[in-house]
């Protein structure tokens, strides 16, 4: 496997604990508009972008004016509810800085809003090392089109062969595989190792990643690239 130079990495699930946030946020706006939908039904559909979430849950497309309506109520609610409460994983800020250290480039592709992404990425400590950050906004499509993962691997301008996609959902596999790369699983978003298939490895989150660089596909960082067998599976995990 060519040597690991620029890691793209999804943010909600993977680096900052707020999945669960981001589906309770779109039931309760549903709600205030009349439309009850089950969190369990949106919670799967995180990692998506709205305008992909809304039409699945409702029918309504979020270019509607009801659309633009529900979505504007659940960022309003994300952003002054929710958002205040969430943290990133345990090992984020560290795993981060030790790529930065050896030399792999990071941005971010994520299917958030604007606003969203810089308050979330502000969670992470980790500023300072994260050269460009992608969103919902600077792409046609959200994930699981590549669009985004697209914009991101162009701010890279790296040979794909030589970046890896860091996510927690199918999503993100199937963006990262229609935008040509690999990607790495992180299982803190909720689903189990067979909804991440088709990524080469699979680890509980970022401190189980950052344990085990020395044996992941990360582990020499911009100088090469060792290959790593998937963690163990954990049962608890809710989605398949």
């Amino acid at each position: 496997m060519a040597s690991i130079r620029g890691v793209i990495f999804d943010v909600d699930g993977t680096l900052i604990d707020s999945n669960d946030a981001h589906a309770r946020a779109w039931v309760d706006a549903l709600e205030e508009f009349g439309h009850k939908v089950q969190f369990e039904e949106v919670r799967r559909l995180i990692g998506m972008g709205g305008d992909k979430v809304l039409p699945r849950v409702t029918g309504i497309s979020i270019d509607s004016p009801e659309g633009k309506r529900i979505s504007g109520r659940c960022s309003e609610i994300f952003m002054k509810q929710l958002l205040p409460e969430l943290r990133a994983f345990p090992g984020t800020k560290e795993l981060l800085e030790e790529l930065h250290r050896r030399g792999i480039r990071i941005v971010i592709a994520s299917s958030a809003q604007k606003e969203k992404l810089r308050e979330l990425l502000k969670l992470t400590g980790a500023e300072a090392v994260i050269e460009s950050a992608t969103s919902s906004s600077d792409a046609e499509q959200s994930k699981p089109d590549p669009d985004i993962v697209q914009a991101a691997l162009d701010d890279l301008k790296l040979p794909r062969e030589e970046v890896v996609m860091m996510g927690d959902t199918p999503y993100d596999v199937e963006a990262a595989a229609r935008a040509g790369l690999r990607t790495i699983g992180f299982r803190s978003g909720g689903w189990t190792d067979s909804g991440l298939e088709g990524a080469i490895a699979v680890y509980d989150g970022p401190a189980d990643l950052l344990a085990r660089l020395p044996t992941s596909p990360l582990a020499e960082g911009a100088g090469g690239a060792g290959t790593a067998p998937q963690a163990e599976k954990t049962p608890h995990q809710r989605y398949v």
